[in-house]
């Protein structure tokens, strides 16, 4: 099978596409045909081992799995003697951590859901990673209630784009951060008030909100603080290691009440929120919003592109000769 491989760590030039052996699944395992894959930040951190900590958990001198992609959707082709609830033929789609930038992977079957009915491939796996991740910081760790006011700054990426449409589907008024060739977009898909922050800057206004989603980190504690409600809550989901460390010395707000702010949880991968998402999506009450669709062959070219920072909603890689549905 053809696959995604790097060997060493560094820019998009060390991934290559191979022809390596197509995986057995085991006992536990689905065998899925990947018809579509989707780039996260989390990728060409790995890539390039940075920060430097990844190396303790992907190797340090070189990747112990050399096949990044942890988004995928396709079709299980076959299955192992232990498994319950797929069969071969089963559409399906969900975050696998890595190996998803390949025609085929095997994943034990707690990773993966059936697909929605109403979205194709590359729709499908736009969805795991940054679907799950602005649904647990909303939900579970912001506590989302009906009305509450919410900021996403960074609104037409990969997380903001779904944090937007959770945020209302939870009730909330929502208010977008974005630059301005994508203030239409973000309005398109549900934001009650969209700020283009290269005109207006959002933290020097009146408006207090009762849970800020910080998917960008380009602001300082003393700025959040002061349009973040007395008793609300901010949560850091971007890679800025000084604001990062600024919040891990805060005590993150009292026990009796007052502002709340830290950096985001870990996103875990788990069935019950893959489901969740799902009937979000058959309903219509979020989409998929996807910027560029790459071929496997050009990996490293999304992977480029994704890096520089500007994608509108999701980077999607799509496997030639794919079912499309």
């Amino acid at each position: 099978m053809k696959a995604i491989i790097y060997t060493q760590y560094g820019s998009p030039d060390v991934l290559q596409l191979k022809e390596i052996p197509k995986p057995f699944p085991g006992n536990d395992e689905v065998l899925v045909k990947i018809d579509a894959a989707a780039a996260n930040p989390l990728d060409w951190h790995f890539m390039r081992a940075s920060p430097f900590i990844i190396r303790f958990i992907s190797g340090l001198l070189k990747p112990k799995n050399q096949i990044l992609g942890a988004d995928i959707a396709g079709q299980i082709e076959a299955i192992g003697t232990n498994i319950k609830n797929f069969q071969a033929g089963d559409k399906v789609y969900g975050e696998i951590s890595r190996g998803g930038f390949a025609e085929y992977v095997c994943v034990t079957e707690d990773k993966l859901v059936l697909k929605p009915v109403n979205l194709s491939f590359e729709k499908a796996a736009a969805v795991p990673v940054a679907g799950l991740t602005a649904l647990q910081c909303l939900r579970d760790q912001g506590h989302v209630q009906p009305e509450q006011k919410v900021l996403i700054n960074g609104a037409s990426g990969g997380v903001g784009t779904f944090a937007v449409q959770i945020a209302k589907s939870l009730g909330a008024k929502v208010t977008g951060v974005c630059s301005t060739q994508n203030v239409d977009m973000v309005r398109s898909i549900g934001a009650d008030r969209v700020i283009d922050y290269t005109s207006e800057d959002f933290t020097q206004n009146d408006q207090r909100y009762d849970l800020i989603l910080d998917n960008v980190g380009n602001r300082s504690v003393s700025e959040i603080k002061r349009i973040l409600a007395s008793n609300g809550t901010y949560l850091l989901n971007a890679y800025s290691p000084a604001l990062m460390l600024q919040l891990i010395f805060r005590s993150g707000g009292s026990k009796t009440g007052g502002q709340i702010m830290r950096n985001t949880d870990v996103t875990k991968a788990n069935q019950k929120d893959l489901e969740f998402l799902k009937a979000l999506l058959e309903a219509g009450k979020i989409v998929s919003v996807i910027d560029r669709v790459y071929p496997l062959s050009e990996v490293a070219e999304a992977i480029g592109y994704l890096e520089e920072g500007h994608a509108r909603g999701k980077v999607v890689i799509t496997l030639e000769n794919s079912n499309k549905t």
